[in-house]
């Protein structure tokens, strides 16, 4: 069963890819999506028939034999791996489902061109790849799978190629990924290095993360503890990977894709691959102390940082990618307090509400005939009821709406509170930076996401009056995806708290996680939290609702009169902090100079000149030395004989000499 789980995403994608012709463009994208949906529903009976505490392992066969290298290809099946497997292969066949009807009527491709089987064939290998990242024993095989995610994502973002806006963003994701799996590859490397082995039932051994804490590295004239220094660059990794403050710059610009792909991407699989890493490497976590303080430090910098963002941005698309980018930090921050269930927990819930709001903004983009301006929407909930709905599901999910002090409520509601409490928890320190950055986060993200909502449903119509007259709901291969995700955003957090986050949560989990009790209690004390921490989350979204009830519903005014008054702050916030000016002049912009320099000066004057020189120059001036010798004289040609005769006699008497 795991091995027609893990490979049928694959025969889809060659399906789609090379047997189209063959069978038609319907017949091939309805066989890939049936073969989604096969793998999501062993992927749930992997899930709800799993029990621990042993991870089982399925070996395909060898893989890699060099030295004291030795790495199977294998299927590990642990609580993290059955938890990934159902998220991804969940929104990946709806996502599969959607995009029947969504790229039915795509306006970036002519007609009659053969760009569906294409689509449906990089989607599926998309989610081969990120199921051989997840059920991978070894880290060779992880990184396999890491790096296919990253193509896969390059040719989905660069879909539209006939844009150059998306080249741009496909070209900008894959660089800026290079530099996070370059300090992954190190990390890789300095655990073989230093244990012998990249496989996990080496590496992650206790003992070995304690050995490890004790020994050092000798760079230049640094001496760093090897543990810290290889948690470090296996969390560069996830930086990349995950759109973390840094290495986040791509993430926004993945909108390019399709919509599609947009869920596909920021839901359930490419960015949360980082988050899922990091929390397979708990053993390793454990014994570090500067890391794990890195990486709450960055992961609450990147939630406040990111729903800062959000509050200005118009483009409907843009708001939740950034918003996508302000949840891996609440994960990130559950890892660095080693609240690793926690962080499990919220990348569970988070796909089935991200999924929605990703795949409802593609309805509301296709009703308005392809525009994503929020500024031109409004009055729209009337005219697409259901899309409408789904939307407010999704939104009543991130914001975390629920009862407080109790477990009832949405999603997003149940995993980021549990986030919150469990830093508060954590203690003193960088800890308590990451329980106030969090807070602060949650309200501003109650407030862009309402205000999304009454930008899009509210209000009278904006913009083009025929695009909204006309506005009507999407089919049904685009709106059952959104129920059934739905379903998800409402009950995941409910129905799995127990597990997640009882009492009984280290025995559900079993080996695919480690908690040193010695000097890890943040589980157990994240129960025990005061009551305003428990609210706290409550009562920030409720005044970022009701701030935006205001500015969008009371008075539509405000905003325009806070923007003009605070030109600056705006401009700040609508230009992403500018980061991106920032990376150009200190990265882009010295490589385009050494680039043109070298072209033009070391290519064009110094290797082009020198030959130009030798050919135009010192050559001709031998030629024609050379022809006035052919003077047709037969004593010139006699003499020039005896000379060369007299040189080779000398020649083999001064070696015969020698």
């Amino acid at each position: 069963m795991e091995t027609i789980l893990l490979f049928a995403p694959l025969v889809g994608a060659l399906v789609c890819g090379f047997g189209w012709r063959m069978l038609g463009e319907d017949v091939a994208t309805y066989i890939s999506t049936a073969l989604l949906f096969l793998t999501a529903t062993l992927s749930w009976v992997v899930f709800l028939t799993y029990h621990g505490p042993d991870a089982h392992v399925i070996t395909l066969f060898k893989w890699v034999e060099s030295g004291s290298l030795s790495t199977d290809w294998a299927i590990r099946i642990d609580r993290l791996t059955a938890i990934m497997l159902v998220v991804i292969t969940t929104v990946s066949s709806l996502v599969h489902l959607y995009s029947i009807g969504y790229m039915a009527h795509d306006e970036n491709f002519p007609k009659g061109a053969s760009y569906r089987p294409r689509f449906f064939a990089y989607l599926s290998f998309f989610t081969f790849a990120m199921l051989m990242l997840v059920t991978a024993d070894n880290l060779l095989q992880l990184f396999f799978g890491w790096e296919g995610v990253g193509v896969a994502s390059y040719l989905l973002i660069g879909f539209y190629y006939r844009k150059p806006s998306a080249n741009a963003a496909a070209i900008k994701a894959f660089v800026v990924n290079r530099v996070g799996d370059f300090g992954f590859s190190l990390g890789i490397f300095a655990l073989f290095m230093l244990s012998d082995s990249i496989n996990f039932a080496q590496i992650l051994d206790p003992h070995n993360a304690e050995s490890l804490s004790h020994q050092t590295f000798h760079f230049l004239n640094w001496e760093m503890n090897a543990l810290e220094v290889i948690t470090f660059l296996l969390f560069v990794g996830a930086m990349g990977k995950s759109a973390q403050l840094l290495l986040h710059t791509w993430l926004p610009d993945a909108m390019e894709g399709p919509t599609p792909v947009s869920a596909l991407i920021h839901a359930a699989t490419m960015v949360t691959a980082g988050v899922f890493m990091m929390s397979r490497m708990a053993p390793l976590l454990e014994y570090a102390t500067f890391t794990p303080d890195f990486i709450v430090f960055i992961g609450a910098s990147t939630a406040f940082f990111a729903a800062t963002i959000g509050l200005v941005q118009n483009d409907i698309k843009r708001v939740i990618a950034y918003s996508t980018c302000s949840q891996l930090g609440y994960m990130f921050v559950a890892v660095g307090i080693g609240a690793y269930p926690v962080a499990m927990f919220h990348l569970f819930t988070h796909a089935f509400f991200k999924a929605m709001l990703f795949l409802g903004a593609g309805s509301v983009i296709t009703a308005m005939h392809h525009e994503q301006d929020m500024r031109r929407y409004g009055g729209l909930r009337k005219k697409i009821p259901l899309t409408y709905g789904a939307m407010m599901i999704g939104t009543l999910a991130i914001t975390g709406v629920g009862i407080p002090l109790t477990s009832i409520g949405f999603a997003g509601f149940i995993s980021k509170d549990a986030i919150i409490e469990s830093a508060y928890a954590a203690g003193a320190g960088v800890a308590q930076y990451g329980f106030i950055m969090l807070v602060i986060a949650a309200l501003f993200t109650s407030f862009y996401s309402w205000r999304l909502i009454f930008m899009t449903f509210f209000g009278k119509p904006r913009g083009d009056k025929h695009a909204h007259d006309h506005a009507h709901e999407s089919p049904l291969t685009m709106l059952i995806p959104l129920g059934v995700l739905a379903f998800g955003a409402v009950f995941s957090g409910m129905i799995w708290l127990p597990e997640f986050f009882g009492h009984h949560m280290e025995e559900w989990f079993g080996v695919a996680t480690y908690f040193n009790h010695e000097t890890n209690n943040v589980m157990h004390d994240a129960h025990n939290v005061p009551t305003w921490v428990k609210t706290a989350p409550f009562w920030a979204m409720l005044i970022g609702f009701v701030t935006a009830w205001y500015f969008y519903i009371v008075n539509t005014n405000a905003p325009k009169v806070l923007a003009q008054s605070q030109r600056h702050l705006h401009a700040f916030l609508l230009n992403k902090w500018y980061f991106d000016e920032l990376y150009d002049f200190i990265f882009v912009n010295p490589a385009k100079w050494l680039g043109r320099f070298l072209w033009k000066k070391g290519d064009g004057s110094v290797i082009d000149g020198t030959i130009n020189g030798i050919t135009m120059g010192i050559i001709p001036w031998f030629t024609k030395l050379a022809g006035r010798a052919q003077s047709g004289y037969l004593f010139h040609y006699a003499f020039w004989m005896f000379v060369g005769m007299a040189a080779i006699i000398t020649w083999f008497a001064i070696g015969g000499a020698h």
